[in-house]
């Protein structure tokens, strides 16, 4: 019996009814004609009979497992039509991630490469807007093809439709308990091709520019670096913070940032400490400035430093040791052992600061 535990970065979570692994897409689109959006009040109840995965990193499924039937999308693939400046890359929902990033990146094609090491697969990155170190792929990306499980028929939406935002796009907030109305089964981006120029994008990220040696607030020509350059840093950057996949090294066993930055109104941030990070995030409908703040350090100054939490799951969970904003199994944890965890974190976040911080990943038979 297949169980999430085998197939999930977080290593946790119960067996599923039936396990389909769909190695083309005309796989995928037989199972998925099967299942039908449900009502939405089946869905509100996670009646749903159909779970679809993809490299099952951001998704944390309870120990009592799934008794409906999972679709994983394995199909892969990667090809791109490059004309003058331009280079369009048609992925297949099942490619891994970092892999296509490293391929766009080996043919001198910019955009993605500050995404790199981001585990998981292509399909996934739209559905929450994938993004780290000042990029996501609301930046570059053109469209998805995908089965709309509403009406049983193939449609594109275009980046405008997907209505993105910080971490969220259409696809997520029509996802209901686990439960999607669209399925990804191809993503398109529209990425630089410079010729034999391989200069990354504009680094917009400070950590990264100045491992990078140069001037986070220079022009955007001077925040250009080579494209291979950029992508060594980031992942050297991220295994740091142990949120590059490494089988040896229980700090990657997660679900990576298991809680977003909280964006806030600008008054709710003012009574928090001078040195407490923000950044604009825009304005609220009704006018008022935006601000968003760090999780990580929010955590850690709550008093739930590196490794927080072992002592609440005798030392089968805990945060990781390198980087506050992972919830990490230390190798035997089961799924409640992680959100005991996350529970705990969240709670001395909402005691010391009055934030509410919300959980990243899908969270499937289990909540905070």
């Amino acid at each position: 019996m297949t169980r999430f535990a085998e197939n999930t970065t977080a290593r946790v979570g119960g067996p599923a009814g039936e396990w389909v692994i769909a190695h083309a897409e005309q796989e995928a689109l037989t199972v998925l004609q099967q299942h039908p959006l449900p009502a939405q009040e089946d869905r509100a109840a996670a009646r749903d009979t159909l779970l679809v995965l993809g490299g099952g990193s951001n998704l944390l499924v309870s120990d009592a497992g799934f008794e409906g039937t999972v679709l994983q999308l394995a199909f892969t693939g990667i090809s791109a039509e490059a004309s003058e400046g331009t280079a369009v890359v048609t992925v297949a929902a099942g490619a891994d991630w970092d892999e296509t990033v490293d391929w766009t990146v080996r043919r001198g094609y910019s955009g993605l490469e500050a995404l790199s090491g981001i585990p998981g697969s292509a399909g996934a990155t739209p559905v929450q807007n994938v993004g780290a170190y000042g990029a996501d792929v609301s930046q570059t990306l053109l469209d998805v093809r995908a089965w709309d499980r509403a009406v049983g028929e193939l449609v594109t939406l275009e980046a405008e439709q997907l209505e993105f935002g910080y971490r969220d796009s259409l696809l997520k907030r029509t996802t209901v308990s686990g439960s999607p109305r669209y399925v990804v089964l191809s993503v398109r981006f529209a990425l630089d091709h410079r010729g034999d120029e391989t200069l990354s994008a504009p680094v917009r990220y400070g950590e990264l520019a100045r491992s990078l040696g140069m001037e986070a607030n220079a022009v955007e020509d001077e925040r250009r670096a080579p494209l291979q350059d950029v992508r060594d840093k980031v992942l050297a950057l991220r295994a740091g913070k142990g949120m590059v996949l490494d089988d040896a090294d229980p700090d990657t066993y997660s679900t990576g940032s298991f809680f977003t930055n909280p964006i806030v109104p600008a008054s709710a941030a003012a009574g928090l400490p001078e040195g407490a990070p923000r950044f604009p995030a825009g304005q609220s409908e009704s006018g008022e400035d935006l601000v968003k703040l760090s999780a990580a350090w929010l955590i850690d100054q709550a008093g739930c430093g590196k490794g927080f939490g072992a002592d609440l799951t005798e030392g089968r969970a805990s945060l990781s040791t390198k980087h506050t904003l992972a919830v990490t199994n230390r190798g035997t944890a089961s799924a409640e052992d992680l959100l005991t965890v996350a529970r705990a974190a969240r709670d001395a976040v909402r005691q010391r600061f009055g934030v509410e911080l919300h959980p990243e990943p899908v969270l499937l038979g289990c909540s905070l």
